[in-house]
């Protein structure tokens, strides 16, 4: 009986040490460009696809890259391990997670896009209703 304690313990030990190991690997803190490039750690970077710099998809390597600038202007080339994020063209913010593996590319494997609300309305919108030819009335 000592015995199949020590071993339920040493099994209840196990279990408590892979839970802790587990919940701080999927505890990934929001940083900017600069800081995930110091630590070189797996890191949340929230900014947004420079339009401009264009991006492109390469199926042979099922990799998307777009550039991106995070909250302080830095912009930065980000590898998405994947194909392109859903709605990508018309987020309003993205948020790439990974680490630097270079100076000048962010290799990521998760993107999130923010995209803005259906229920935000334009400036038209909220002066007056439309009719069904489409003028705007007060």
């Amino acid at each position: 009986m000592n015995a199949k304690a020590i071993v339920a313990g040493v099994i209840i030990v196990i279990f408590l040490i892979f839970g802790a190991w587990s919940f701080l690997e999927s505890n990934v803190e929001y940083t900017n460009f600069q800081d995930a490039y110091e630590t070189g750690r797996t890191v949340q970077v929230e900014g947004t696809w420079v339009e401009e710099k264009g991006d492109e998809y390469n199926a042979d390597r099922n990799e998307f890259i777009f550039y991106m600038a995070d909250k302080n202007g830095q912009v930065v080339r980000v590898v998405l391990e994947g194909p392109r994020p859903n709605n990508f063209e018309i987020a309003t913010s993205v948020v790439a997670r990974g680490q630097f593996v270079s100076e000048d590319e962010f290799r990521s494997t998760n993107v999130l896009t923010k995209c803005p609300s259906k229920y935000e309305g334009t400036a038209e919108e909220m002066m007056g209703a439309s009719s069904s030819d489409g003028q705007y009335y007060e």
